[in-house]
């Protein structure tokens, strides 16, 4: 999967589509966004729906620096989302 990375408030993000699919395919995709390795990773998760194309790759190259950095400000913590590898 392509990997974009980003800058917000002096952090570097990589952002990417989350591999996990869910019955919303096609109508809203997950991004995650993570920075930091080890014991300082910190991985973010959101929810898009897209506007151009229904394809999650295509849908995330059309997607602007501007774009990304607003939905990461929508982000919320990966602690608990199964996108992020939460099996409860």
């Amino acid at each position: 999967m392509p990997v974009r990375t980003i800058t917000v408030e002096q952090r570097t993000w990589q952002v990417e589509p989350a591999g996990r699919i869910t019955q919303y395919d096609h109508d809203e995709f997950a991004l995650l966004f993570t920075t930091g390795v080890g014991p300082s990773r910190e991985v973010r998760v959101t929810r898009y729906s897209p506007q151009g194309s229904r394809s999650r790759e295509q849908s995330f190259a059309e997607l602007s620096d501007a774009q990304l950095r607003q939905l990461f400000a929508h982000s919320q913590s990966g602690a608990t989302s199964p996108e992020a590898g939460y099996t409860g």
